[in-house]
């Protein structure tokens, strides 16, 4: 974070200093007093559980210069009357000041997380990079991540999402990106918006939010996100398997990385993304979209995408080997319908029949909670598991769609104490269910012991 004194913040928050106005703040926010960094500032927000103001004394004890807050926590800080809008002024503030961070921004129903991880990876040989950590993409995250730059950031990749229409306008006005870019229009947070048609609403205020100056990058394979190019002053460019950055040629290796051809303006190159999924080309794709917009060479790109490493955000498609030789493919982090199919192809398409997928509920998915659970089963029959475990009863019409090869485990804790001893060592497991669901555990329970990667 670049240095500011409370009085700096204050001024900027609207905000009243409690302590020695003079103190600096010149490390990385927080809402963990945990993860606090000498000279940071810790964000205070009073949750539904937990309120965030009764660890700002302990936060400060490990090393926080500061409190950002609500009310006086008897440390120094700023007090104002709300501590999120708060954070959105400073976040803004911050950039304003730094008027040379590029600032690439991206929202879809699926994908973001890789992406995000993809186009960091590509863009920080060529200057300091600042990424948003996990999916940490709300109104809490967004700022969070603005804060963490400093002197020497030259790109800011920031992921956004969305519960309600007007959520990613506010992010943008938060962070208003150079470029922005829209991957595809899902079902996930369907059960809160209502329809596909909605969501296409909320993920398009992303293009309206990019100026004449700016470049916003469509998926040319969806049609309600090709459809936002009437939504921008900006500059447009397309990927997908048509469009301006296409991709050709997807071949899957034995390890379940996709390797393609990337075109762009008649000029192809082969390229290569090292982690498990065919849809990872398309993921590259939308990466390279975001390079050559500001300004590295095609061939470059390519060569950058060879070196991903899946373990930037864990709990994505993450391939663990246990000791026996048992395959476990960690893909707890969230779950959509879209998200669910991708992961069951790319395991499928690895395990040679010995499938195990491991799968939770999938959560927010309303009226249409029940029908998508029942494809995802269907599907992960058609495409050959040999075994379908079903965690907890609101996932039990995926059970309802595998049929004969499904079975019923009534919570976490009982798959984490059954599962293991059931498998022999040759199969390939996928797990994977919404957060909420916190199916890591099972992960755990199988990994127990020494493992590779």
């Amino acid at each position: 974070m670049i240095p500011l004194t409370l009085a700096d913040i204050a001024r900027v928050t609207g905000g009243t200093v409690s302590g020695d106005p003079a103190i600096v703040v010149d490390a990385p926010a927080t809402l963990d007093s945990r993860a606090v960094e000498d000279g940071g500032l810790f964000v205070a927000i009073a949750g539904e559980h937990v309120d965030g103001h009764d660890f700002a004394p302990r936060a400060v004890e490990s090393g926080a210069a500061a409190v950002l807050a609500s009310r006086d926590t008897g440390v120094p800080g700023v007090i104002v009357p709300d501590v999120t809008h708060a954070l959105g002024l400073l976040a803004r503030h911050v950039l304003d000041e730094h008027e040379d961070v590029q600032v690439v921004a991206l929202t879809g129903s699926s994908g973001k997380t890789s992406v995000k991880d993809l186009i960091a990876h590509v863009l920080a040989p060529d200057g300091a990079t600042i990424a948003t950590r996990g999916n940490h993409n709300n109104e809490l995250g967004v700022p969070l991540t603005v804060l963490a730059i400093d002197e020497l950031t030259r790109f800011l990749v920031v992921e956004m999402g969305a519960r309600a229409v007007g959520d990613i306008a506010l992010l943008c006005a938060i962070a208003p990106p150079d470029i922005g870019i829209v991957l595809n229009v899902g079902l996930a947070h369907v059960g809160e918006f209502g329809s596909a048609d909605r969501i296409a609403v909320a993920k398009g205020e992303l293009a309206e939010a990019i100026g004449p100056d700016g470049v916003v990058i469509l998926n040319a394979d969806d049609p309600r996100v090709a459809a936002m190019a009437s939504r921008t002053e900006a500059s447009v460019a397309t990927f997908g398997t048509t469009g301006d950055v296409r991709v050709g040629d997807v071949r899957v290796d034995a390890a379940g990385s996709p390797h393609f051809t990337l075109t762009d303006h008649g000029r192809t190159v082969e390229a290569h993304v090292p982690l498990i999924g065919r849809y990872h080309a398309l993921n590259g794709a939308a990466a390279a979209a975001a390079a050559l917009a500001l300004g590295i060479d095609l061939s470059t790109i390519a060569a950058r995408l060879a070196t991903a490493d899946a373990a930037v955000s864990p709990m994505r498609m993450e391939r663990h080997v246990r000791a026996d030789g048992l395959v476990v493919v960690n893909d707890a982090y969230n779950a959509n319908p879209e998200s669910m199919e991708a992961a069951l192809r790319a395991v499928a398409g690895i395990s040679g029949g010995r499938g195990v997928a491991v799968l939770g509920a999938m959560l927010e998915l309303g009226d249409q909670g029940d029908a998508e659970h029942r494809r995802i089963g269907r599907l992960a029959a058609e495409l050959g598991f040999s075994r379908v475990v079903v965690v907890g009863e609101q996932a039990r019409a995926i059970a309802d769609g595998a049929g004969d090869l499904a079975e019923v485990v009534q919570d976490v804790d009982v798959a984490s104490r059954t599962l293991p001893a059931s498998l022999s060592g040759h199969e390939v497991v996928l797990v994977k269910a919404s957060r909420g669901i916190r199916l890591e555990r099972v992960v755990d329970a199988l990994l127990e012991g020494s493992t590779t990667r």
